[in-house]
């Protein structure tokens, strides 16, 4: 919890308890339902918790923002996020049942009301959101043609509405068949923990 802390000092009592037991349950779900990898349980909060709110440190979502985060495996960057943001809405999507249901399940013990959840495929949502959060689902090109209609026009935040993804290693290839603006940061420019040193935020404009 003090990883936490230390990057996002500010947070409610509500925050804190939905985090510490965040941090408590995800082990215990691991143990019958394998979300996060055996070898990687035991990183938790660095590799899996603060990777998916390294997204607050390059936005801020606007009260009332509705997020899609497709590919959520046992929820995130989704229930992360949702709880740095409770007066945004998250909409959590993954083909997996299973997994669905682990993020299902401890959302609902921490009391997290502003999450909604689907089981199955990003071609049989039709909503509209702001943004579309991701950790490391697919290349980039395809995300881009999979999603863009789910992208609202009606920006309300800092940065145009789009995609936010997080993602390791050379994006060379990945980005330079992005044909619409795009923006790059590393990661370690506010969180110093050595995984970070090679992770990054790709954001896509999708409405410019």
């Amino acid at each position: 919890m003090n990883r936490i802390l230390k990057y996002f000092p500010s947070l409610t009592d509500t925050q804190r308890f939905q985090f510490e037991t965040i941090i408590r349950l995800y082990p215990e779900w691991n143990s019958r339902i394998n979300v996060i990898s055996r070898k990687d349980i035991d990183n938790l909060v660095v590799n899996h918790i603060l990777h998916s709110l390294a997204i607050a440190k390059f936005i801020s979502f606007t009260d009332g923002s509705r997020l899609m985060d497709l590919g959520t495996g046992g929820g995130f960057p989704g229930i992360p996020l949702a709880i740095l943001f409770p007066k945004c809405n998250f909409h959590l999507i993954d083909r997996i049942g299973k997994k669905i249901r682990v993020a299902q399940e401890i959302a609902g013990e921490i009391g997290l009301t502003n999450v909604t959840f689907q089981h199955g495929d990003v071609g049989e949502c039709h909503q509209k959101f702001d943004f579309i959060v991701s950790r490391g689902v697919m290349p980039l090109p395809d995300m881009v043609k999979l999603v863009r209609k789910n992208i609202s026009r009606d920006c309300r935040n800092g940065y145009p509405n789009g995609l936010i993804c997080l993602k390791g290693g050379d994006l060379t290839a990945e980005t330079n068949a992005v044909k619409i603006p795009l923006l790059i940061d590393d990661i370690s420019t506010w969180m110093d923990e050595d995984y970070f040193k090679t992770k990054k935020i790709v954001y896509v404009d999708a409405v410019g």
